[in-house]
């Protein structure tokens, strides 16, 4: 039996960020990964292929100058599901290559094969040739990720009925999609379709969806996509999905039928974990395979255990991931670390983004916050012009009491990347004023920060001059309270 001072279960962004950390704290430390590649689900079947898919129909269907050259423009005329994979073969090359790397000139020892424990420190290994492998680990990690919920009720067939695993090896492009679940997976997959301009409806058994989004910016998310032929079918359960001439039908609770080419079913994700068999080492998980961790030291109810990454849950992304994995090493080890920062930027790579930092206007009106808004669309911007872009917003909520900024909203081209600006005012406790009395490179659409925040000052009260000291104290200690 091999003895190691860390053994991370999985290889994905939690799993790696761990093992690599400590490293560099010069532990000795073991990864084993189940399948023959690097990288876990995020690489292979998550996180790179639907954003590589999403960047490869953009380009190929010309997406991005269509509010110059109109809808009919092409970059490509008849795309095909084989043009999809091809960047995406090559993507994956470099990922799996860069983590090989990484780990290598770190010295983590690496092993292919699948894990269950035997007790709380001791792994039994089945590697790929079926070689038996004992190992022992002083602390250990658990990062194996999760997979799509599949019910029995669902007739899954890997063609025309598909989760989000099958939806990036598709053999022919459909016609006419029906997305069930309007998570983040499948809100990113249904609108990456409909940029190829595939007929979508996305199906919601709750009367909303992305609650957690900014309503004024999900308002306009909604307008968009059904501005552009997107159907939506919330509040109304699927009872069942029936075949019909080799085609699926989804019947709805409220009598309707759903008649699409394919169903792509996105409802829900459970961990990674029955092969495990952590009750041998006095785990258990909840009826989705999630287990319960201390939130900011990701130790399970065994104190040389930890869990990390989506199956943990909430906020199941790979940037927060890599960060718990950090964090638990650093703890498993006796590493101080600071509190992460308060606010942390959420990203959906839908078509068109979507990200938010901070509170939403229903969460500051939930807390009496006294705030005003400032909003800029996109197309207000010389850069938007420039791009031909016709929508795009982005919404920043400011306190009136300190001027301090307390939430950035964005829908629209870059979303994902403009956020960083207000996430770092925001853990900063900047105020508006940084906005308006810095540059911003022109034209950029970085400026709609700027045009935000004038819309903001419009419509609040000016500063009074000489205002005293004590007065804006007292209004921070209040404003930190709420």
């Amino acid at each position: 039996m091999q003895d190691y001072e860390l053994i991370v279960i999985g290889s994905g962004p939690s799993g790696r960020r761990a093992a690599v950390q400590a490293a560099k704290l010069g532990k000795s430390v073991l990864v084993i990964e189940k399948t023959s590649r690097l990288g876990g689900v995020s690489v292979h079947t998550g996180t790179i292929p639907s954003k590589t898919l999403r960047e490869t129909v953009l380009n190929l269907t010309g997406w991005r100058e269509r509010g110059f050259y109109g809808l009919a423009y092409r970059v490509k005329q008849d795309i095909a599901a084989g043009d999809l994979t091809i960047r995406l073969t090559k993507t994956l090359d470099h990922e799996v290559e860069g983590l090989k790397h990484q780990f290598i000139r770190n010295h983590v020892h690496m092993m292919h094969g699948a894990a269950r424990f035997l007790d709380s420190h001791s792994l039994e290994v089945t590697l790929d040739a079926g070689e038996i492998q004992l190992v022992r680990g002083q602390r250990i990690v658990i990062a194996v990720g999760t997979r799509p919920y599949r019910p029995d009720s669902v007739p899954f067939n890997g063609t025309t009925v598909v989760d989000s695993d099958g939806i990036i090896n598709l053999q022919k492009l459909p016609n006419s999609l029906a997305v069930i679940g309007a998570g983040v997976i499948g809100v990113e997959y249904a609108t990456i379709f409909s940029a190829l301009d595939v007929r979508v409806t996305l199906i919601e058994p709750r009367d909303s969806f992305l609650d957690f989004i900014d309503r004024e910016l999900l308002a306009e998310f909604v307008h968009q996509l059904r501005d552009r032929g997107v159907t939506f079918r919330l509040g109304d359960p699927v009872e069942t999905i029936n075949m019909e001439h080799g085609q699926p039908i989804v019947m709805l609770a409220g009598g309707r039928r759903v008649r699409a080419e394919m169903v792509l079913y996105t409802a829900g994700r459970v961990g990674n974990v029955e092969a495990l068999e952590l009750d041998r080492c006095g785990l258990a998980v909840d009826n989705r395979g999630r287990i319960t961790v201390d939130p900011t030291t990701y130790q399970t109810a065994v104190p040389h255990i930890y869990a990390t990454g989506d199956v943990i849950g909430f906020p199941s992304l790979a940037s927060t991931s890599m960060e718990q994995g950090r964090i638990a090493a650093c703890h498993a080890f006796g590493e101080n670390v600071p509190p992460p920062p308060r606010f942390f930027p959420y990203g959906i790579y839908s078509v068109p983004e979507i990200s938010t930092v901070g509170m939403t206007e229903e969460e500051v009106r939930s807390r009496h916050i006294p705030y005003e808004t400032g909003v800029a669309r996109f197309r207000e911007t010389s850069r938007g012009h420039i791009m031909g872009l016709q929508g795009g917003l982005l919404k920043m909520i400011v306190s009136l009491k300190t001027r301090k900024l307390l939430g950035v909203h964005i829908v629209g081209e870059g979303a994902t990347e403009l956020v960083h600006i207000g996430q770092a005012v925001l853990n900063l406790h900047g105020t508006l004023d940084y906005f308006l009395e810095n540059t911003f490179n022109y034209p950029t659409l970085a400026e709609a920060y700027k045009i935000a925040a004038l819309d903001a000052w419009n419509r609040m009260t000016p500063r009074v001059a000489g205002r005293e000291e004590a007065e804006i104290e007292n209004a921070e200690q209040a404003d930190a309270a709420e």
